[in-house]
C-alpha cells in the first residue's frame, strides 16, 4: 500500500524585509483560501526560508506602550505588530526564519499537533548538532533556560502563516533589550554559541529541511520561477498601491 506525502515548495527567500516576508505570505495563504472557498484543493504546500532584516515583532496579545516602541526602534530596528500567537520577539540577520503556509487538513486540523511538530522538527535538528534541546511549559525550543526557537503562529481555516525563527549565527545583544516572547529570567541562545562551530543559516536549511521531511511526512521541490514571479508581482503591486494610498 502506499503512503502519501504531501507536497511541499520550497522557497528561499534570502534577507528582506519583514513586510516583504509577511505580504508573501498572506498572498500563499489567500491562494489556499480561495481554493476552499470554491470547494478545490490547491496540491501543494510551501516553506518559505528567509532572513530579516533587524525588527522586533510582537503577537496578537501584545500591548507595548509607545514610549517602548521608540526606544526600540532607536536602536536600529523596525517594530511590527503581528497577528501570531505570543509575545515580544527578535529577527535579525543570521536568524533562520521558516514560515510554512500550509493546509493542514492535508495533514492533522489540528493546531496542538502542529506547534508540537514544529519544536520536534528543531528538536532533532539539535540532537542531530549533539545537543540536548526540549520543550517547556512555554512554547518554543530550550536548551536549559535559553531557547534556541521562537515559535508564532496564526491559523485560518486551517490555513497556516508565521512559523519559527532559529537562532544560527545572530547576535543575541538585541535580545538583551527586551523580555524575549515575555518571559523573564530566561535566556537566549544559539547553534554558533552552543556548539562552538560556526552555523551559517545555509548551513542549516539541509538539517532544517531533512527533519521537517520526516516530522511532517513530506517531500519537497523548489518552487518554480514563474510561480515566484506571479506572487511577488501581486506582493510589490499590493505594497505599491499602499504608498500611494498613504
Amino acid at each position: 500500500m502506499n503512503i502519501r506525502t504531501n507536497m511541499i515548495k520550497i522557497w528561499k527567500l534570502g534577507l528582506i524585509s519583514y513586510d516583504t516576508g509577511l505580504k508573501i505570505q498572506q498572498a500563499l495563504a489567500r491562494k489556499h483560501l480561495n481554493a476552499i472557498m470554491n470547494g478545490q484543493n490547491i496540491n501543494y504546500d510551501t516553506l518559505l526560508l528567509v532572513e530579516h532584516k533587524p525588527v522586533y515583532t510582537v503577537g496578537i496579545r501584545d500591548e507595548t506602550p509607545n514610549d517602548e516602541i521608540i526606544r526600540l526602534r532607536s536602536l536600529g530596528a523596525e517594530f511590527k505588530k503581528t497577528n501570531r500567537g505570543g509575545l515580544i520577539t527578535f529577527h535579525g540577520p543570521g536568524q533562520l526564519v521558516i514560515y510554512p503556509v500550509i493546509n493542514l487538513k492535508n495533514y492533522k486540523t489540528s493546531v496542538k499537533w502542529y506547534v508540537k511538530s514544529l519544536e520536534e522538527t528543531v528538536i532533532r535538528l539539535c540532537d542531530e548538532l549533539g545537543l540536548e534541546a526540549s520543550r517547556s511549559p512555554h512554547t518554543g525550543v530550550w536548551i536549559g533556560d535559553n531557547k534556541i526557537a521562537a515559535i508564532g503562529i496564526h491559523a485560518s481555516r486551517y490555513v497556516t502563516t508565521h512559523g519559527i525563527s532559529l537562532n544560527c549565527n545572530n547576535d543575541l545583544s538585541w535580545f538583551t533589550h527586551i523580555d524575549p516572547c515575555g518571559i523573564e529570567d530566561k535566556g537566549v541562545t544559539s547553534l554558533t554559541k552552543e556548539t562552538g562551530v560556526m552555523y551559517s543559516t545555509e548551513k542549516v536549511v539541509p538539517i532544517l529541511l531533512n527533519n521537517f521531511e520526516k516530522v511532517f511526512n513530506c517531500s519537497f521541490e523548489d518552487i518554480e520561477t514563474d510561480v515566484q514571479e506571479e506572487i511577488l508581482s501581486g506582493v510589490y503591486n499590493n505594497l505599491l498601491l499602499q504608498c500611494v494610498e498613504n
